[in-house]
């Protein structure tokens, strides 16, 4: 196939940006769009692995979440393109923008699944606030209030899976390790093989 540009060339945009306030820009959208594909990806397998007593709630809520993020990405790239700059789309190279890493392969326990999902979105927050800021400086006000938008929704996933990983509940039993829930008197209390110390009544 024939290019009509390259991937790095400017096109232009008729919204007034200055070429340096779109390519500054349009690189903090790229790392951002590299990174929610990956969550999304990785929230998909989330989605698909859940099961236990819980199973159709976290279900659900890896779906709502892997949702949302698909139409925030959306929104990310089609600001890359009024601002005359093709998003970029192969997965290869997204993995290298991106400043997050997906999950490795294989199963693993739902909490752990969470408690990666809960720091990937704090990265995201973190790195989203850093752009808002530059686009602050680039007077770039409408990127600015878009990735605001962005970063209420990604906070608040945060904060829900927080809830997830809560220390108390009627089934905290059913996501948590043993470890997890142990109360510290019970840790103590533990013997060097794993079990639980006893002591002998006196005889009467």
């Amino acid at each position: 196939m024939e290019k009509l540009r390259e991937k790095s060339e400017y096109e232009g945009n008729p919204v007034g940006l200055s070429k340096i306030t779109a390519t500054a820009m349009a690189k903090e959208l790229d790392r951002h769009l590299s990174s929610f594909i990956t969550l999304y990806n990785q929230y998909h397998k989330h989605h698909w692995m859940v099961e236990g007593p819980q199973f159709r709630d976290l279900h659900l809520f890896f779906e709502d979440h892997y949702t949302q993020i698909h139409e925030q990405y959306d929104a990310i790239a089609e600001r890359l393109t009024v601002m005359g700059y093709c998003p970029t789309c192969h997965p290869a190279k997204q993995m290298e923008l991106s400043y997050i890493a997906h999950e490795e392969e294989g199963v693993f326990r739902i909490r752990e699944m969470l408690k990666k999902d809960m720091e990937d979105e704090k990265t995201i927050a973190v790195e989203l606030r850093k752009s808002i800021k530059l686009a602050f400086q680039h007077e770039d006000f409408a990127t600015k209030a878009l990735l605001e938008g962005i970063l209420i929704k990604t906070e608040d996933r945060c904060h829900h899976i927080e809830h997830f990983l809560g220390e108390d509940g009627l089934s905290i039993g059913l996501i948590a390790t043993p470890d997890d829930i142990m109360e510290e008197e019970d840790k103590q209390a533990k013997g060097q093989n794993g079990k639980a110390k006893t002591t002998k009544k006196a005889k009467a």
